[in-house]
């Protein structure tokens, strides 16, 4: 199995000299505070890789999910369609906003929201004269969702749609690019995405003004006098322009830290899917970054995904269980769920595996080694 004392991280920031550079030069330009010139250069250079008009930097994705929903004219009593197959955050910031989240199901294959989930249920909405004031759409490991017709159907019912992007910076449908779909999208540039500023988001939009509103009320809503005046309550949710540098110069290396996780996804999958492994499909027309690989592990490989990933950290290797769906989440046991069999089958049979841009060859045939070890060893024992 190699070097044991050297861990394999799933997904660890991947940072060299040109950030390092990028960090000097943002510290040597004075601007320490959350704005000055490589915020304004992060957001522009941000914008531009998804197809957007502008961007506001800011703290978090969670932070830019927020504000989203705030922009969209989510409020207290709203309901909000939110894939059930993502990080908890998502919900949260649809609590935030004293709205409740109605979760959808996955689509079988490609795991993201499931188009024909979300169409029954704005009908039913539809008839029942109360639609959700938005629909979330999650980007899962890498992977768009279907926006071929999510975004029809959102059209059709007038419900704004908010792509999630934090987990597909670098992916496309067709010629669009992640995070070019619905009213806005958000991004996350925390420490395990495919690039990273430490911590981070951006709102992106193709309506400069939203945006523009954005960035105010991340800078506490201040009015502009020169005293401090506030008539809108606001959040302390800006960028540092140090950590916009640092964006500025991951964002140059995005497409080279693409094809280094979608190599992983190669390899694995020509290692493991002839031993009966599956992984996440495709579909026709989209480009995944495979940010993370998940597989499913099916009963006839004769060992749990659970028993493989405590075998691997034997070798201190992390993997890590597929999400755990919302709607099976305590904090939303209350919540209303459409479908969610597939999601939770997923959640049953799922396991992401080290999928660094910055991955040996050497590390990453040690965790095909693990998986299969642990099967062996199974099977004898």
């Amino acid at each position: 199995m190699g070097d044991l004392r050297r861990r394999v991280y799933l997904s660890p920031p991947d940072v060299g000299p040109a950030e390092r550079e990028a960090l000097v030069d943002a510290f040597d330009s004075g601007w320490i505070a959350p704005l000055g010139p490589h915020v304004e250069q992060f957001e522009r250079s941000a914008a531009s890789r998804t197809g957007r008009a502008a961007g506001a930097a800011l703290s978090s994705g969670t932070a830019a999910l927020h504000l989203a929903l705030r922009l969209a004219g989510v409020g207290s009593g709203d309901r909000v369609h939110v894939s059930t197959l993502t990080f908890v955050a998502t919900a949260n910031a649809v609590r935030y906003r004293g709205a409740e989240p109605v979760f959808i199901d996955s689509a079988v294959g490609s795991w993201t929201l499931d188009p024909a989930a979300l169409a029954e249920q704005l009908e039913l909405d539809a008839q029942r004269g109360r639609l959700p004031a938005a629909v979330v759409a999650v980007d899962l490991y890498g992977q768009c969702a279907d926006y071929s017709q999510i975004e029809p159907l959102c059209e059709r019912y007038e419900v704004p749609l908010i792509e999630d992007a934090a987990e597909s910076l670098g992916a496309r449908v067709g010629n669009r690019p992640a995070g070019s779909f619905g009213h806005s999208a958000i991004l996350s540039f925390n420490g395990n995405k495919i690039i990273t500023t430490s911590g981070g988001g951006m709102l992106v939009a193709d309506d400069t003004e939203l945006v523009a509103r954005a960035r105010w009320l991340a800078s506490q809503a201040r009015e502009p006098v020169a005293h401090y005046e506030h008539q809108t309550v606001g959040y302390n949710y800006r960028l540092s322009n140090l950590l916009a540098g640092m964006g500025v110069a991951q964002l140059q290396g995005l497409d080279a830290k693409v094809q280094a996780r979608r190599a992983n996804y190669a390899r694995y999958r020509s290692a493991l899917e002839p031993e009966g492994i599956e992984f996440i499909d495709e579909p026709d027309g989209h480009f995944n970054t495979h940010w993370l690989t998940a597989v499913l592990v099916p009963e006839s490989f004769g060992v749990s995904p659970e028993t493989i990933r405590e075998h691997l950290e034997t070798y201190d290797i992390e993997s890590r269980p597929v999400w755990k769906p919302l709607h099976l989440q305590p904090a939303f046991s209350d919540a209303q769920v459409v479908g969610g069999s597939v999601a939770e089958g997923l959640f049953h049979r799922g396991l992401c595996l080290p999928s660094g841009s910055n991955l040996s060859a050497e590390d990453r045939e040690r965790v095909i080694a693990g998986i299969f070890e642990a099967r062996d060893r199974s099977r004898a024992g």
